[in-house]
């Protein structure tokens, strides 16, 4: 189903996470009636900044910042009701109303102080090589629960489970002891404080949280255009991604049927964002990173430090393999190649074509994490150009080298680059193919960016 002005889209990444997934959804929020989260939690993060104001966002949607669309936070999306009330008073004090336009699945369930103390404890203990490298925002226990069921809290509970406060207090004090019994220690779980964090929760959202899944029906079937924002990215997707090192959530268009209600098949626009070279944030296989002085200078000319957790990013040569790979998976019809502009200046750069192991070539990632850090990757060198790129806003005006790199990992991932990221501001974007309809650069202005 594509009604109304153009089909349903959907936004996520290809690496893992940090792709710049939030410039590609502020560029495309004008043109849509609601953006939704649908996986996830506080672990994603994306910087949005406005003239000389900058927002730093985990939870709420990009499509916040723009005042004629809806935000939806999904029943597929765990909320730390605290840190989603901080968002939004930290954004009400900066003249950003967000209550009014914000939606919040009653299916979606909550993470609580529990969570974030167990995810911490259990990071902690683990020994160096098997740390999952995650953030510490409780997402994992969070889903576990949701998994478990008996210990679950969804925002439907709040308006009307009656005596939920007692059974939260049960929950907090159940994990207190197994936490002592697994790790000597129980952490810093104050009974007392929970209640009351589900009682602001209660009392604050209480009028943002509706059925969410029949809000975004009644609008497609009302002739609406919804923006579907992923978390994270494909490679860290709980069944398709460099498992066990992945996040606990489905982070591409297969999770949006679960993860906001909304036939995958009625969304007809699927942009794939990557940025022209590689990252990835915490532990991990990553076969094309580059742990010496190129990396290095990609690190710092991209700014290439976690929104979130502010871990410095591991940097390498573009993975066509694994993008490819990605790309496929989430049935990719654009591709947004971003930072362009971080390579000028590089007398070559890379992509991997294939992995080698043991004496096998690979041409797609191998499930098995060990295997995958093993690998050798076959780099292909191209040569790289010194020009200023910022300054370009058409694509014919790129250098001829750079116009070749584009055009390699086009060949390579086997999908159109619609969007070309030359610089951190909305301006600095070149858009071609159909989706120069949907993004109309000269009705954003120039003063925004978005980072992710």
């Amino acid at each position: 189903m594509t009604t109304g002005r153009r089909p349903h889209t959907c936004v996520f990444g290809l690496g893992w996470g940090d792709e710049g997934k939030g410039k590609v959804v502020d560029l495309l929020c004008p043109a849509f009636d609601l953006v939704v989260r649908f996986n996830g939690g506080a672990n994603a993060g994306h910087t949005v900044c406005v003239g000389d104001e900058t927002f730093a966002l985990h939870l709420l949607p990009t499509g916040v910042l723009h005042d004629d669309v809806i935000a939806v936070i999904g029943p597929g999306v765990v909320v730390d009701p605290i840190a989603l009330i901080g968002e939004m008073d930290a954004l009400a004090a900066r003249g950003v109303e967000v209550a009014p336009r914000l939606r919040i699945s009653d299916r979606a369930h909550l993470v609580l102080q529990y969570h974030k103390v167990e995810d911490q404890l259990a990071e902690q203990a683990a020994d160096r090589d098997s740390r999952i490298g995650t953030t510490a925002r409780g997402i994992g226990p969070c889903y576990a629960d949701k998994m478990r069921r008996s210990t679950a809290v969804r925002f439907t509970d709040l308006l009307h489970e009656v005596g939920l406060d007692d059974r939260v207090a049960a929950i907090a004090e159940s994990r207190r002891a197994a936490l002592c019994a697994t790790y000597g220690d129980g952490g810093v779980i104050d009974v007392e404080s929970i209640v009351k964090d589900v009682a602001l929760a209660r009392e604050r959202l209480r009028d943002n949280i509706c059925d969410t899944t029949r809000l975004l029906h009644e609008s497609a079937d009302g002739g609406g255009t919804i923006l579907f924002e992923a978390a994270n990215g494909m490679l860290l997707d709980i069944d398709h991604g460099t498992y066990p090192f992945v996040t606990s959530s489905s982070t591409g268009p297969h999770g949006i049927g679960v993860g906001a209600g909304f036939p995958p098949t009625w969304v007809g626009c699927a942009i794939g964002v990557a940025k022209a070279y590689s990252t990835r944030v915490g532990s991990g296989p990553f076969a094309t990173e580059l742990c010496d002085d190129i990396g290095d200078r990609i690190r710092k000319r991209g700014k290439e430090f976690g929104t979130t957790t502010g871990r410095p990013r591991r940097c390498g040569w573009f993975d066509s393999i694994a993008c490819r790979y990605a790309g496929r998976l989430g049935g990719v019809t654009d591709l947004a190649l971003l930072h362009l502009d971080t390579l000028s200046g590089f007398e070559e750069v890379g992509v991997c074509v294939a992995y080698r192991y043991e004496g096998e070539t690979l041409t797609t990632p191998p499930a098995s994490a060990s295997v995958l850090e093993a690998v050798e990757p076959v780099i292909e060198f191209m040569p790289g150009w010194c020009e200023d790129l910022q300054g370009i806003r058409n694509f014919d005006d790129l250098p001829q080298n750079t116009r070749n790199y584009i055009d390699r990992i086009e060949t390579l991932v086997g999908v159109p680059v619609s969007i070309v990221g030359v610089g951190p501001e909305r301006s600095q974007t070149i858009v071609r193919g159909r989706l120069a309809d949907m993004i109309d650069l000269k009705r954003l202005g120039p003063a925004t960016h978005v980072t992710q």
